[in-house]
Order: structure tokens, then C-alpha cells, then sequence
């Protein structure tokens, strides 16, 4: 059975993705934020609404990458086939001969095993829809394009989506300088959620390198909306994007502004690397928040008053100078913060091995391509 959407008040379905580990944390977000028929399965999160709930998700998810819009569902087991079912969706409220279109695909246990196969036919039909109907035709753009294609082929059933957020949702726009192996800012606000901090307790990350966690925490601690700090979204380059979803979705802006709290709680970063401070300081500019950025070796680290979080993210891999000698410091710093929670997004198991005490959970997340094991530890 194929399923459409086209109508702005018709219920849709939507997939926010997320990064591998943290789906359960992206379903406990949707639900917070009062999404309906919530549901987290390999990848991401399903929900349902109108077109409106999924420019919401754009705006306002922190742990989201992308929020993608079902637009159909069919059989797939061959080329032809693939081509009819998307040549049946009416592509016209999302791109016209003006505007540009990328098609990514992936596919699983399937007849269609070639992605890149998959992609082009799915492009042909939507340009030849638009040829046929208009006499011309979208360019390709890969790295910017109006509109993004997402068809994922599993068991020769495509599922067809368009993708609401345009530039991945990790890029707040607040970031103007990184440093080496950033952490994504997208997974920084899902460790901070999988930590259980409280948005309140005191908070430090002691090896913050550019500041992503530290930012992350004094925007969702005053609930800044991440949508906020980006210029625009996917759907806002779309032709059905009229007056009035401008109206909408720059009421949706305002509500959340309205938001927003002017005070947080104490929240710090230091880095062994000035270089790194002065990144932190200028991320944390272009962010709006104010946090206290301090050069300061990790083995130094002192207790908060009163106690609190530290979350970290230890370098690992190239980032990594010192090894098993850093771990060893750094763990015996962090177990002197009694009474404080410690969060550790650990890379390799050295570190683990280094704290020499058992965590309070552990919970297995991806940094990219990297699998992680996110510990907690409450000191005593």
C-alpha cells in the first residue's frame, strides 16, 4: 500500500535521525517537547503531525540530525518499478526547475543493491516529472542543495522522504572555529540528557576543547531553541513555503524566544590549550551565552560549590598526548570530586580502566564512526 502527503493540515510522518546510542534519548526529547505518536526505532525517531510539527522539530530538537518527511511508501524490486513509485508523488510543493535537488539512498536485503543506482533513478523521475510538466528541469547540487531526496529500499520497499532540515542539524551556527576531532554538537546535547543532569546543578566538561558541551548545557538549561542560531531551514527554500508558513514558522520563532530564560546555572569549561580557550570564548560569543572558559590541566581540576556534573569528552586517538599517563591524572583529579556525578564519553577503554571504579551505567553511542561507551560515575 503507498501512502501520500501533500496537504499542509493532513497528518504526516516523520523520521528525525539521530546518532547511533542515541535514539532512546531523542525519543525522551520528542516526548518532553510534546510530539505525538512517538516512537524510537534503529537510527531515529518516528512521530506524527502536521506539516507544522515537523518545521517545530527543526527549530527546537537538539539531538536530531536531520527531520525527514514521509512522502510515500512501495514496492521496489526492480528499477522500473522504483521509478513509478516516485514518479507518482507530486514533487511540486518541494522543488521546481529554479531549484536545485540531491538524492542520497540506502538500501538492505533487497533485489536493488546499488545505492548509487537507486539515487539516480529516483532523481530521473523526479526531474522527468518536472520536464514533463514545467519543460524544464532541477540541477543537481550535492553540497547545497533546496531540497534533499532521502530513499531508504529495505526489503524491496522503498520508503520515500524529503528532508526538512536542509543542512545537517548539528550546525547550529554558533561554531565558527573547531577544533581537531570536534564533537558534534548534536551528540554533546544527547550526552548531556543521557548524563541526567538536571539543568539546575552546577556543571563543568575539564577538557572542553572548542566548548561544545559547556554551550549545549547553558542553551538547554535556558531553553534556547538550537533553531534559533541557524539562518534558515530546508523547508523555508521549498515552493509551497508561502506567507503563510513564513507567518508560522516566524511565530514559532517568536514563542520560543519567548522562551528563554536569562539565567542559568554555573557552568565551566578549561582546556590545557589556550588555543582552545579562545576558541570556547568565541563559540560561546557567537552562541549568546556566557560561561567562565579558564586554562587549566584536567589533573587540576577542582570541586564545584555546590556539587555538580562534570562531562567530558577526553581526547582519544590522534587527539591524544600523554596516554596511559593523562588517564591516570585525570582519573585520580575525578575521583576526588566526592559527591560530584562524572560522565565520561570514553573512546578507548583506557579510560574506563583508569577510573578503577565501577560506573553507574554505561551506555554505547557512536562519535561518528567511532563506538564510544558513555560512563557515569557517581563519586562517593
Amino acid at each position: 500500500m503507498r501512502t501520500e502527503r501533500k496537504n499542509r493540515g493532513e497528518v504526516m510522518r516523520f523520521f528525525a535521525t539521530a546518532a547511533k546510542g542515541t535514539e532512546g534519548a531523542l525519543r525522551d526529547e520528542l516526548r518532553e517537547a510534546r510530539f505525538r505518536e512517538v516512537r524510537a526505532d534503529r537510527g531515529g525517531v518516528h512521530f506524527e503531525g502536521p506539516i507544522d510539527e515537523g518545521m517545530r522539530a527543526c527549530l527546537e530538537l537538539r539531538i536530531a540530525v536531520r527531520v525527514l518527511a514521509l512522502l510515500a511508501e512501495f514496492e521496489a524490486e526492480t528499477g522500473e518499478a522504483l521509478y513509478e513509485g516516485v514518479s507518482r508523488v507530486d514533487f511540486s510543493p518541494y522543488v521546481d526547475p529554479k531549484r536545485t535537488l540531491a538524492v542520497r539512498a540506502a538500501c538492505k536485503d533487497s533485489r536493488l543493491t546499488h545505492t548509487q543506482f537507486i539515487a539516480q533513478k529516483t532523481k530521473d523521475a523526479i526531474v522527468d516529472q518536472e520536464r514533463k510538466q514545467l519543460g524544464a528541469r532541477s540541477s543537481v547540487d550535492l553540497d547545497d542543495p533546496d531540497l534533499g531526496v532521502f530513499v531508504h529500499v529495505v526489503r524491496d520497499r522503498a520508503s520515500l522522504y524529503v528532508d526538512l532540515a536542509g543542512e545537517s542539524l548539528h550546525r547550529r551556527g554558533y561554531r565558527k572555529r573547531i577544533e581537531e576531532a570536534p564533537l558534534k554538537e548534536t551528540l554533546a546535547a544527547a550526552i548531556l540528557r543521557l548524563s541526567g543532569w538536571d539543568r539546575q546543578s552546577p556543571l563543568v566538561d575539564p577538557m572542553c576543547g572548542s566548548g561544545t558541551i559547556p554551550i549545549e548545557a547553558s542553551l538547554w538549561a535556558r531553553d534556547v531553541a538550537p533553531g534559533l542560531l541557524r539562518p534558515q531551514h530546508g523547508f523555508e527554500r521549498w515552493p509551497s513555503h508561502d506567507e503563510t508558513r513564513k507567518r508560522r514558522i516566524a511565530e514559532m520563532r517568536e514563542a520560543a524566544r519567548a522562551r528563554v530564560k536569562s539565567e542559568g546555572p554555573f557552568i565551566a569549561g578549561s582546556d590545557v590549550s589556550p588555543q582552545a580557550i579562545e576558541t570556547a570564548k568565541q563559540n560561546a560569543k557567537a552562541a549568546g551565552v556566557r560561561l567562565h572558559f579558564s586554562r587549566a590541566d584536567v589533573r587540576d581540576v577542582e570541586p564545584l560549590e555546590p556539587v555538580g556534573f562534570v562531562v567530558t569528552n577526553p581526547p582519544y586517538g590522534e587527539r591524544l598526548s600523554g596516554g596511559e599517563e593523562l588517564y591516570r591524572g585525570m582519573a585520580e583529579a575525578l575521583r576526588r570530586l566526592s559527591g560530584h556525578t562524572v560522565v565520561l564519553l570514553a573512546g578507548t577503554p583506557e579510560i574506563s580502566r583508569a577510573m578503577r571504579i565501577r560506573p553507574d551505567k554505561e551506555i554505547t553511542v557512536w562519535n561518528g564512526p567511532i563506538e564510544c561507551r558513555l560512563f557515569s560515575y557517581s563519586i562517593r
